[in-house]
């Protein structure tokens, strides 16, 4: 029986894990991404609950291990530095706001691609122009110019989805959470340490420090406000609008904007869900954020792209046609999605109080977290249900081919 040939679109987590499961039923893979080379870096994210089993059954666990970055827990300082609570990385059983496996985006990106580009074939540098799926096969044009016809395309692409847009044009619907938030990488500096500092600044706003395994620091930016089109200014324009936001801010604020100028990954978005009322039409699928994105609120984006790449190719395993697969992984899937974008529309205010008042009584809560009496209670509140999905033993997913 010829492999059924399978179209991936995206290589960030979801795409490269999904690749993988397929690859491992003998389908013929392909995975395209629109950037040009494979996308180093990114902000931190973790890997935790269900999304932990899905890459111990991968084989990754001791190698995301090797690539953490190795923060020991999260401080949140106030102007002049000084610690007002702090969490570590222990206190919650290594499944509170940092978990015990943080990595960044990139670096398991690259685990990821690394453990499949042997039976997959990786296209950077292109996407979909088009794509027509006529009941027996879909039809693909790529910017490029090539042409090709798959068995099935599975989006797994970004919560802004041009190609999901495509396909399900006005199903998809955008719940924004009033938050933009800035990533980009700085120059290390000797009181950046192995902990996460989180910096609260009155008006809904903060910045972030974060470590990470190739001797440079994370920073994160943060403010509140309704999504105004800032996402599609050009990169000098968001530099300027995230130094006229934080201009009045102290603490290493300064050096955070000063570092911006050379800054060459900034990424700038509007926070928000993706919600769809079905994850599939005809032989196409999605899958991860451009299906279901939480945002990052949830702290749950990395577990859901990854369970929910193992499931879609689990149940493409077990049925014969792709239907009654897209239907059973949706069902087994809603469940755990629905928990996970539970976020309520007041989160970004209670993470980034709007007055000093609210930032002092938010600490108070905070350092309430790991007393003894209070640590389970509040652990629940702070720690995301990555583990709410029983994931199924697939037996073809783990037969060696």
């Amino acid at each position: 029986m010829t492999p059924r040939k399978v179209l991936v679109t995206g290589a960030s987590i979801a795409g490269p894990a999904l690749a993988y499961w397929l690859s491992r039923q003998g389908m013929d893979v392909t995975v395209v991404e629109r950037a040009p080379s494979f996308r180093d870096g990114g902000q931190t994210i973790d890997v935790r609950g269900a999304g932990r089993i899905v890459v111990q059954r991968m084989g990754l666990e001791d190698q995301v291990r090797a690539n953490t970055t190795h923060e020991q827990g999260i401080a949140f300082v106030d102007q002049i530095n000084r610690t007002k609570a702090f969490i570590a990385v222990d206190a919650l059983d290594g499944e509170g706001p940092i978990a015990e496996l943080e990595i960044l985006r990139g670096e398991l990106a690259k685990l990821l691609i690394q453990h499949s580009q042997d039976r997959v074939n990786y296209r950077f540098g292109d996407c979909i122009k088009t794509i027509v799926d006529n009941g027996e096969q879909v039809h693909v044009s790529f910017e490029q110019g090539d042409e090709q016809m798959y068995d099935l395309v599975i989006v797994a692409e970004g919560i802004n989805s041009t190609t999901r847009n495509l396909v399900f044009g006005k199903e998809v619907e955008r719940r924004p959470l009033d938050l933009y938030t800035a990533y980009f990488t700085v120059p290390r500096q000797p009181s950046d340490g192995q902990v996460m500092r989180w910096h609260n600044i009155p008006g809904g706003r903060c910045v972030c420090l974060r470590p990470d395994n190739l001797g440079t620091t994370r920073a994160f930016l943060s403010f509140q406000q309704a999504p105004s089109g800032y996402e599609k200014l050009t990169q000098a324009e968001q530099k300027s609008l995230l130094k006229r936001t934080f201009a009045d801010a102290r603490w290493e604020t300064p050096r955070v904007l000063c570092a911006l100028d050379e800054a060459t990954d900034l990424y700038l978005d509007a926070v928000g869900q993706v919600k769809m009322p079905r994850w599939s039409k005809g032989r196409i699928a999605l899958v991860g954020d451009a299906a279901y994105c939480a945002s990052p609120i949830s702290g749950m984006g990395t577990s859901l792209g990854l369970c929910g790449a193992y499931v879609l190719a689990g149940e493409l395993s077990r049925h014969a046609d792709h239907i009654s697969a897209f239907a059973a992984y949706e069902k087994l899937m809603r469940p755990y999605v629905t928990q996970a974008q539970n976020v309520p529309r007041f989160a970004p205010r209670l993470a980034s109080p709007h007055s000093r008042l609210g930032i002092t009584l938010g600490h108070a809560v905070l350092r309430m977290a790991s007393a003894p009496g209070l640590k389970t209670l509040l652990g629940k509140r702070l720690s995301p249900k990555a583990s709410a999905i029983e994931l199924p033993i697939y037996d073809e997913l783990q037969r060696k081919r």
